[in-house]
């Protein structure tokens, strides 16, 4: 039956659900908007909440079953509060909890551990403080900076909005020649040289557009689109081409006409001024 859907052949692959990509190309987003997307929403962030197996099948020590080896990741629910935050790839799991052996699970939310902290961007000048996790911490500590953690981590890891705009704050601020350290010369080229490396991944135009919500994008495409392609109302249109037919007649009036005033279509318009 499936030569008779909507979808025809594609059923033979299996049903492709509608993601970002498919609808932000229709939407006329450009190629730099549709990577990052895809390195946001499409690529599968590292495992946090399990540990992956490796190789393709696992044999049970007890039975001696062979099965091959499937690492699903552990759903997670995303929150607002995870936006203003940096909570290193956690979020919030949501099961059920067998809490006495002889009653019936109940709902359960394990929800991480969080805590208020300060850090400091050595590129941007700047200390900031936010919401993070101990997670985070680590992951800071082990990449030597706040900046190391941010510019070498992908976008599925990171997640959340903050840290995804202050990575192209850095990315921003190292194409321009890092502008907060202009008053100490030696101290910019110091950080020019760290950290102009992670530049090699992007385009000045991937910068310009990293960083952006579904949302954000679409509104920067629409004022994009609207200044190269202005929209000119019709009777503006309509006009030019009565004029260039009425000139063509030879009509003396037509000829006249300079600019947008007409000398002859003052005297039918009722709302013009009439001169006394």
């Amino acid at each position: 039956m499936a030569q008779y859907t909507s979808q025809g052949a594609n059923f033979l692959r299996g049903y492709q659900k509608a993601n970002y990509l498919s609808v932000g190309k229709s939407k006329g987003l450009p190629d730099a908007y549709l990577k990052f997307l895809k390195e946001w929403k499409v690529t599968t962030p590292a495992a946090v909440h399990y540990i992956p197996k490796e190789g393709r099948y696992q044999r049970n020590i007890r039975t001696g079953i062979v099965t091959p080896v499937q690492n699903r990741p552990i759903p997670l629910k995303r929150v607002p509060e995870e936006d203003v935050g940096m909570w290193g790839g956690e979020a919030i799991i949501k099961g059920f909890q067998k809490r006495h052996p002889t009653k019936r699970r109940v709902p359960h939310f394990w929800v991480p551990t969080l805590k208020r902290s300060v850090v400091r961007s050595e590129i941007l000048n700047e200390f900031f403080s936010m919401t993070v996790t101990d997670r985070t911490i680590r992951l800071i500590l082990s990449n030597n900076g706040f900046d190391h953690y941010l510019l070498k981590t992908m976008a599925c890891d990171l997640y959340s909005l903050l840290a995804l705009k202050m990575k192209q704050r850095m990315l921003t601020s190292l194409l321009n020649g890092c502008p907060e350290w202009e008053h100490d010369p030696k101290r910019q080229e110091e950080i020019k040289k760290e950290f102009n490396k992670y530049l090699d991944d992007y385009t000045p135009e991937e910068i310009e557009w990293y960083g952006l919500t579904w949302e954000e994008a679409i509104e920067k495409t629409n004022k994009i689109q609207a200044l190269n392609n202005p929209i000119v109302p019709h009777k503006i249109i309509f006009r030019e081409r009565l004029l260039e037919q009425l000139r063509e007649a030879g009509i003396s009036e037509a000829q006249e006409t300079t600019g947008e005033s007409l000398s002859w279509m003052k005297k039918i318009n009722p709302f013009s001024k009439k001169e006394t």
